[in-house]
């Protein structure tokens, strides 16, 4: 394949870019091999040994750069599918790399939402609203969407069942946060933390991962994924009360 096809397309720093992946993560790889030769099988092979990768810190590639460096190959195979009659595109086939990543997410512990509530009481709407995303773990577009129809009590005030209970706008939300963890001098966290807050909050009360997977409406499998480093203090509370019940039956 000709590079010129589509370098005389692409800006420079576009051009370079795209260029250093093919020369330092593609062409080591295939660079000897007849494109019409390359399979799926060798792409999967490919893919493993970036996925093998480690620096001198330990640390492997990032996800979204596994997903650039494949992009650009199915790209490649791509064109010579298009311009080139290749039957197909065994990038494509073998399918992107499925990195999974146990990245902390942001929450605040209970005390953390208590302190930010109380200087929140100020504006009813903002803090009933905040009451409503912490306590539940509802996502900020579900609270917004939320009518008097969605509830099973009745209503002390004249609202038809398709008025949305909370009339702000997610921007509100963003702003009254900021507004809030400025003057109770906490750690910044967005709206969308407070979801992850609940979900830290079910952790410690002790709530399996299955029924807390259940009440977010996720798998168990992400849940503890997403939430590993949580875990750990759980496990060590268990373990602690395990051992005082032992040491209750031997005194028995």
């Amino acid at each position: 394949i000709n590079a010129d096809d589509k370098k005389a397309r692409l800006k420079e720093c576009t051009w370079e870019s795209k260029s250093h992946v093919i020369e330092k993560k593609i062409l080591p790889y295939f660079g000897k091999r007849k494109i019409a030769d390359i399979e799926a099988k060798d792409v999967i092979a490919w893919q493993n040994e970036l996925m093998k990768y480690r620096d001198e810190k330990g640390k492997p590639y990032s996800g979204d750069y596994l997903k650039t460096i494949h992009a650009q190959l199915t790209a490649i195979f791509n064109h010579a599918v298009n311009f080139y009659n290749l039957p197909y595109n065994p990038a494509k086939r073998a399918g992107c790399m499925k990195v999974q990543t146990s990245k902390e997410v942001e929450f605040w512990t209970k005390e953390e939402y208590l302190k930010f509530a109380e200087v929140m009481m100020d504006k009813p709407r903002s803090y009933y609203a905040f009451e409503m995303l912490y306590w539940t773990g509802i996502r900020s577009g579900e609270l917004l969407a939320l009518c008097p129809s969605d509830f099973d009590f009745e209503m002390l005030y004249e609202v038809k069942p398709d008025d949305r209970i909370f009339t702000v706008t997610k921007s509100y939300l963003d702003h009254e946060m900021r507004r809030g963890v400025k003057e109770a001098g906490l750690k910044k966290i967005k709206v969308h933390a407070l979801r992850h807050s609940h979900v830290s909050l079910l952790i410690h009360m002790g709530f399996t991962v299955l029924a807390i997977a259940e009440r977010m409406g996720h798998e168990a499998e992400k849940i503890t994924l997403k939430y590993a480093h949580l875990f750990p203090t759980v496990q060590t509370e268990m373990a602690e009360k395990l051992d005082m019940e032992r040491m209750k039956k031997e005194d028995e």
